[in-house]
């Protein structure tokens, strides 16, 4: 059984934020590198592209994988391979003499992440009163949140300064520490007592693989080609028998009957709609001020940390905020905040622009995004029963990592259609409609985040049919 103590909260915090650290790190310190790691191994720059995507693909794809095998073999344990499966694909990357043996690497790499993303987020929430679980998912994502923003500053630390594979070995201590910290001090959980979904699992990889691959094709050769409408068809395809597949099944591995539930399917399109937005345009922002503004890499991620900056100092208020008042009116402020500081960036795209501009709306884009985590997080998993929530995470990060997916694509498109990184003229010109688009989205997350409840009260768990009810010392199903 749980022991919801302090102590055992603490521990769990920060353990669990750690592994998220490591992980939202190495997202975006490897970006910083590509250039060099293109020169060392002599890849082709379309080969090298696959060492980021590659690692965002198979991380997609098992996520839901990932929180069934939690449920049934046991959170920790799972979590605890992640790490090490993790650590040991670093050390593997880092060592890599090809640019081949390198995307394998990255592609184990993901495998590892989709373990401990989703387990960490339901791990921490049963560690959590639930009178205080607005407050720690607000720390927990400012954590991560931070140790995404570093990364580019890291990262072109580390490859100036001695080379790019240490940005990989970088992984491997916090790894080799993590693994017996988390056997020692989380406890174990485990789902519903129920058999393995195969036949839901092998549809949902399948068919996300086959969506996911034809979005980051689609922002190479555009939405109208052949490759990309059949990868995007064919998804369409498999998703819709996983559907069909999980309304009949006896052991659902995602219970339909999830998206019935006002509060799940807002929270859900609200999480869609930020993170598309969000993360397609921290794409082009991150770019903007290396060909717009002319900074160096390293210069680029410290002028980030403004955003960065923002979000620690704002997410453990906006978690606070979300325990005493429910998610709702915080979800529905930070995406008025997120159209606002969009639209503003856009409106300052034009010849001449400095860094002093385009720091505030910088920042308010940081406010914006630390109000997002906490509240959507807090109406997801209010939605299911306790013993669901593993499979309410695995879902929750499906959604944010399609959104952010979907977003780079989109906003990318828009950016294509109208300027290039030719030089910083045609780079602004096709920000401006880019940012704008990112607005529009985040605008209509306004409408997502407003159909939210008003009651803090009114659960989806009153929308749901009863479940078995779970044995206290085994944390399983019980007759």
């Amino acid at each position: 059984m749980p022991r919801n103590t302090p102590h055992n909260l603490k521990w769990t915090f920060a353990i669990t934020a750690a592994a998220l650290s490591m992980f939202a790190l190495d997202r975006q310190i490897v970006a910083v590198a590509l250039p060099s790691i293109r020169v060392d191994l002599a890849a082709s720059l379309q080969t090298l592209e696959w060492t980021v995507s590659g690692y965002t693909l198979s991380f997609c794809v098992l996520l839901l994988p990932a929180a069934a095998l939690g449920d049934h073999f046991g959170r920790r344990r799972m979590f605890t391979a992640g790490v090490a499966i993790f650590t040991a694909a670093s050390a593997a990357c880092a060592v890599a003499p090809s640019v081949g043996a390198l995307l394998a690497a990255r592609v184990v790499q993901g495998a590892g992440g989709s373990l401990i993303i989703p387990l960490s987020l339901t791990i921490l929430a049963a560690a959590t009163p639930d009178e205080r679980r607005g407050r720690v998912l607000g720390s927990w994502g400012a954590v991560a949140l931070a140790a995404s923003s570093l990364g580019p500053v890291v990262g072109g630390a580390l490859t100036q300064g001695l080379s790019w594979r240490w940005v990989f070995w970088l992984n491997v201590p916090v790894g080799l520490a993590l693994a017996p910290l988390a056997r020692r001090r989380l406890d174990e959980t485990h789902g519903p007592c129920r058999p393995l979904d195969l036949p839901g699992i092998a549809l949902s990889a399948v068919g996300l693989l086959a969506t996911i691959w034809a979005l980051i094709e689609a922002g190479r050769f555009g939405w109208g080609s052949h490759r990309v409408l059949a990868g995007l068809g064919a998804g369409a395809l498999i998703l819709t028998a996983f559907t069909v597949w999980e309304r009949r099944s006896p052991s659902p591995m995602v219970p339909m009957r999830f998206f019935r539930s006002r509060s799940f399917a807002a929270a859900g399109a609200t999480s869609l709609l930020a993170y598309l937005a969000f993360f397609g345009a921290f794409f082009l922002v991150a770019q903007l001020l290396q060909i717009g503004l002319g900074a160096s890499p390293l210069g680029a991620g410290l002028e980030l940390l403004v955003l960065s900056g923002a979000v620690v100092i704002t997410a453990p208020i906006a978690g606070a905020l979300c325990d005493r008042f429910g998610p709702r009116p915080l979800l529905i402020t930070s995406m008025i905040l997120e159209t606002v500081a969009f639209a503003w960036l856009a409106s300052l795209a034009s010849p001449g622009v400095e860094y002093r501009d385009i720091a505030p709306p910088l920042a308010l884009a940081g406010v914006a995004a630390a109000g997002l985590f906490a509240p959507i997080q807090a109406a997801l998993l209010a939605a299911v029963k306790p013993q669901e929530q593993g499979q309410a995470s695995g879902v929750a990060m499906v959604i944010r990592e399609l959104g952010g997916v979907i977003g780079v694509a989109t906003l990318g498109t828009v950016f294509a259609a109208h300027g290039s990184t030719a030089s910083a003229g045609e780079f602004l010109a096709g920000f401006r409609p880019a940012l704008l688009a990112a607005a529009a989205a985040a605008a209509l997350g306004v409408l997502a985040a407003a159909s939210l409840p008003r009651s803090r009260d009114d659960r989806a768990r009153t929308e749901l049919q009863p479940l078995p009810t779970l044995d206290p010392a085994t944390n399983e199903g019980a007759s």
